[in-house]
C-alpha cells in the first residue's frame, strides 16, 4: 500500500510539473492537433515514469522512517507506543476523494442516458443523432450528437461543429482524463488541463468548420448567441460548453510560428531531471587498494541497501510486521539505572541494515539522548540478528536499511 501511494505521489508531481509546462508555454499557440498529441502522450508518460528507477539509495541514506516504535518505562515495560501507520491514515482520504469523482463522473453519464432515452434517436449523415426538445444545448457524447431540431434546422453550423468532435474521437481523450481524474484527484493541475482539453477539442472543431466554408463573423455571432447556459456533463463536448471568448480569440489570432515547435522539446530535459531527481542518490564509490581482500571484492559486489519505504518487500521480523519487531525490542529493553540517576529519557533514533540472510549489520545511533540508554538500544537491536527474514526488490533478496525510533520514557 505504502509503495501505490509513493508512485501515486511521484506520478503527481510529474503530472504536475508537465501541466504547467502546458498551461505556460503550449496553451497559447495554435498547434491544436500537435498540442493534443503532447497532451495525451505526456499524461501516459507521466504516468508511467515513476515506473522507471535510474538509481539507487546510498547506504547512509536517512529516507523512509520505518514504523517501528518502542517504549520503555522506568519501572518495566508496559506496552507498545505505535508510531504514525501514515498509510493507515492517507488511504482512506484517498480512497474517499476517488471514489467521490467517480461517483460524480458515473452520475454525469446516468443523466445524459436518462437525457437520450427521453430524446429520439436518429442518424444524419451517417452520425448517430438524439433530437433532443427545443432550447436544450447541443452537445457530443462518445459517438453520439445530441441537437435540438431548431439547431439542427437554423444552425447547420452547430451540427457540422459536433460531427468534428466524433471524427476526431474526442472521446477517447475524456475517456483518458476520467482516469487521470480519478486517480489524481488532488492535484488541481489535472483538473484545470481538463478544461484546457475541452478548449483544444473546441478549437480544432472550430478550425474544421471554418476550413468548410462558414463565415466567420457570421459563426462567432452564433457563439455569443449561444454562450448563456452551463456545461452539464463532464464527459460531453458541447458548442458552448466551453468560453467562447477564448474560441472566438482563437479564431482571430494569426498561426503561431513553426519555430515555437522547438520550445516542446523543452520538456524532455525537464521531466529527465525530474525523474533524476525523485530517485535516491547513488552511492559513490571510491577506488580499492590493490592489495584488497577477495572478502571486500565479494563485498563490493554485492546488492546495495535500499531504504525501508523503498523496497517491494519488507523485511520481517519472526514472521510478523513492524508492531511484532517494537513489542520484542520493547520485552528486551532494560532501563540502565545511570540513566534514572540523571532521569535520562527521549527517543534514541537508530539505523541498521537487515542483510539478505536475516543477519544485522552497520547498527548505529543516528540520534542519541544519553550514552548508557544509546547502548541498550544498539545491544537490543543487534541482538535480534538472524531473526529476520531478508526484503526482496524484483524477486531478489536485496540489504534494507530500516531507520528505528526507540523511545525511553520515565513514569
Amino acid at each position: 500500500m505504502t509503495a501505490l501511494l509513493l508512485y501515486i505521489a511521484r506520478s503527481g508531481l510529474y503530472l504536475g510539473v508537465f501541466y504547467a509546462f502546458y498551461l505556460l508555454v503550449m496553451r497559447r499557440t495554435t498547434f491544436f492537433r500537435l498540442n493534443r498529441f503532447v497532451l495525451l502522450a505526456g499524461s501516459v508518460a507521466c504516468a508511467l515514469l515513476p515506473l522507471l528507477r535510474v538509481r539507487t539509495a546510498p547506504e547512509t541514506a536517512i529516507t523512509g522512517l520505518a514504523s517501528l516504535t518502542a517504549v520503555t518505562e522506568a519501572v518495566q515495560a508496559t506496552g507498545l507506543e505505535a508510531g504514525i501507520a501514515w498509510g493507515a491514515v492517507l488511504w482512506p482520504l484517498y480512497l474517499a476523494g476517488a471514489l467521490s469523482v467517480l461517483g460524480y463522473i458515473l452520475l454525469s453519464t446516468a443523466r445524459i442516458h436518462s437525457l437520450a432515452r427521453k430524446g429520439q434517436r436518429t442518424r444524419i449523415d451517417g452520425f448517430e443523432t438524439i433530437l433532443l426538445r427545443d432550447g436544450h444545448p447541443s452537445f457530443t457524447f462518445g459517438k453520439t450528437i445530441f441537437i435540438s431540431p431548431a439547431d439542427l434546422q437554423e444552425h447547420p453550423a452547430i451540427f457540422l461543429h459536433e460531427t468534428r468532435h466524433v471524427v476526431h474521437s474526442h472521446n477517447l481523450d475524456l475517456g483518458l482524463f476520467v482516469v487521470l481524474q480519478t486517480v489524481w484527484w488532488w492535484n488541481p493541475l489535472v483538473w484545470i488541463t481538463r478544461t484546457e482539453l475541452g478548449l483544444l477539442h473546441e478549437y480544432e472543431a472550430d478550425e474544421d468548420v471554418l476550413q468548410q466554408g462558414i463565415d466567420a463573423t457570421q459563426y462567432q455571432l452564433l457563439l455569443v448567441r449561444k454562450a448563456v447556459g452551463e456545461q452539464r456533463f463532464s464527459l460531453s463536448s458541447g458548442f458552448r460548453h466551453v468560453p467562447f471568448k477564448n474560441r472566438i480569440a482563437m479564431m482571430t489570432k494569426p498561426s503561431s510560428s513553426g519555430w515555437m515547435r522547438l520550445s516542446y522539446l523543452a520538456l524532455i530535459p525537464l521531466l529527465a531531471v525530474l525523474v533524476y531527481a525523485c530517485n535516491p542518490t547513488k552511492k559513490n564509490k571510491t577506488a580499492e587498494p590493490a592489495e584488497e581482500t577477495t572478502q571486500e571484492a565479494v563485498q563490493e559486489t554485492a546488492p546495495e541497501a535500499v531504504p525501508y519505504q523503498l523496497v517491494e518487500q519488507k523485511p520481517s521480523f519472526r514472521g510478523g510486521d513492524a508492531n511484532t519487531f517494537a513489542k520484542w525490542v520493547n520485552e528486551h529493553l532494560t532501563y540502565p539505572e545511570a540513566a534514572k540517576d540523571v532521569c535520562a529519557q527521549g527517543r534514541v533514533t537508530l539505523q541498521f541494515t537487515v542483510e539478505t540472510d536475516g543477519s544485522i549489520t552497520n547498527a548505529k545511533v543516528l540520534r542519541g539522548v544519553h550514552p548508557t540508554l544509546d547502548e541498550e538500544a544498539l545491544r537490543v537491536v543487534n541482538s535480534s540478528s538472524r531473526q529476520w527474514a531478508p526484503g526482496s526488490q524484483n524477486g531478489e533478496p536485496v540489504p534494507v536499511i530500516v531507520t528505528f525510533p526507540v523511545i525511553f520514557k520515565l513514569k
